[in-house]
């Protein structure tokens, strides 16, 4: 087969549309680039500025009324860990950049699983696109994030969002498909608009479906962070890059560690945030 039939320039139209699109839309990458990193500067200047000890008291009240004692305390014990290790201004930056590809994957992906929801066709295109990235290696993103949006955090943020974002359009479609056919048969017969069905109707009921996407999207976020410190993402991924390179068990360890701490935190919190939205929908 391999003499019959010359083989596709695949790399080189790939190559050659990354170019067209970094000539063509070179300014909006900028604009892109400058916003996100704003925003990621703007959550680690805003709870950096709050001491360390005041933040440990916050998060832990915070996970004390969502969850229970047990993560309360778990919530104290781990974060003055972390500051008593050093890495406390390293979380802060992996937080942000957690928090920010998060909240890009939400606010493009619930209109997109609430799209796909209402309309076969487009649920028919956007699976496959789903699939795709899902499935491709998640080094692959960091080279045209690289290309588009230079060294930093912004391309670790952009590659974090396309890998994160599919779980939470699955799952609101999921949410919303999953609505009992008779309640949206009782809203349709008393007269209800699509808007009104899904407002009040849909998306209430798929909220818990919803949260528990977001709740996937923060892990898989999470576990960009280490591959994000290759393109100059700071944060603890950074540490634990610079210790594997230098083969430093004990300070990846520590870093590693920090990350768990971190990622059993947001988990137990969204998790129980869902779990209080379903409790209140029943």
């Amino acid at each position: 087969m391999e003499g019959l039939l010359p083989r596709l320039p695949l790399a080189d139209w790939i190559d050659l549309l990354v170019d067209w699109m970094t000539m063509t839309f070179g300014g909006l990458f900028d604009g892109i680039s400058e916003g996100i990193e704003m925003f990621v500067e703007g959550i680690v200047g805003g709870l950096g500025f709050i001491p360390s000890f005041l933040l440990i008291i916050l998060v832990s009240l915070l996970a004390w009324k969502i969850c229970n004692k047990r993560i309360a305390l778990f919530a104290v014990f781990g974060l003055f860990l972390i500051d008593n290790l050093g890495y406390w201004e390293d979380m802060l930056e992996t937080l942000a950049l957690v928090l920010t590809a998060v909240l890009i994957s939400v606010i493009i992906g619930i209109p997109a699983g609430i799209w796909a929801s209402q309309s076969n066709k487009v649920k028919q295109v956007v699976i496959p696109i789903l699939d795709f990235m899902q499935t491709m290696p998640a080094f692959v993103y960091l080279l045209p994030a690289i290309f588009f949006f230079s060294i930093g955090v912004v391309p670790g943020v952009v590659a974090s969002v396309i890998f994160a974002m599919p779980p939470t359009i699955r799952l609101t479609i999921l949410g919303i498909k999953q609505v009992p056919a008779d309640l949206i048969e009782a809203t349709e017969a008393f007269g209800s608009t699509t808007k009104q069905k899904l407002l009040k109707v849909q998306l209430p009921l798929a909220m818990p479906t919803i949260m528990a996407g977001i709740n996937q999207s923060i892990m898989l976020a999470l576990s960009m962070v280490v591959i994000a410190s290759m393109v100059g993402a700071p944060g603890l991924g950074t540490e634990v890059y610079r210790a594997v390179t230098q083969i430093k068990t004990g300070v990846g360890f520590e870093a590693g560690l920090a990350i768990v701490v971190i990622a059993i935190l947001l988990d137990r919190i969204t998790q129980n945030i869902g779990k209080k939205k379903q409790g209140g929908t029943a």
